[in-house]
């Protein structure tokens, strides 16, 4: 079984072919999958300060997130200037850890700074095992619901 060490990249140095098989998941998973049809792409990929991360297989990409850092908190973060998004595994590796690897992953890197991400509900309990907590009231976003979730800085 290949090495499930995460990888991370900025934008500058993404191939081409990686940058294809990130962009294949997403789409597969939140467009087809999930019905999501507002955009999944946008310009905060190409932010230099975004962090890409994720974990490779035989078939291209297994497993993903990214990291983007906001200049300011944006409204609703609360202190946070980074910001977890984008977090998907391709069905046929589901269950398998993953998405934790990639968030403990993040920890390690940025859990010294104020977190914040948009959970769909029913992923929480993922998120809560790496110190997030819910916060506000649960929301509509891309017409599935969602829940803002915090995690401290800690040294």
């Amino acid at each position: 079984m290949p090495d499930p060490s995460p990888i991370e990249k900025t934008w500058s140095r993404l191939t081409l072919d990686e940058f294809f098989e990130i962009a294949s998941l997403r789409t597969t998973v939140f467009f087809l999958e999930q019905r999501i049809d507002e955009e999944e792409l946008d310009a905060r990929d190409r932010e230099e300060s975004t962090q890409h991360l994720w974990i490779p297989d035989a078939q291209g990409v297994a497993a993903y997130l990214r990291v983007i850092e906001n200049a300011v908190p944006a409204e609703g973060d609360r202190d946070a200037r980074r910001l977890i998004g984008r977090v998907v595994t391709r069905p046929d590796r589901r269950g398998e850890g993953l998405s934790s690897l990639l968030l403990a992953r993040v920890i390690e890197r940025f859990g010294h700074e104020p977190m914040a991400l948009h959970s769909q509900s029913y992923v929480q309990p993922l998120y809560a095992r790496f110190g997030f907590e819910p916060y506000g009231e649960e929301y509509l976003e891309a017409g599935l619901p969602h829940r803002a979730m915090y995690r401290a800085a800690r040294p």
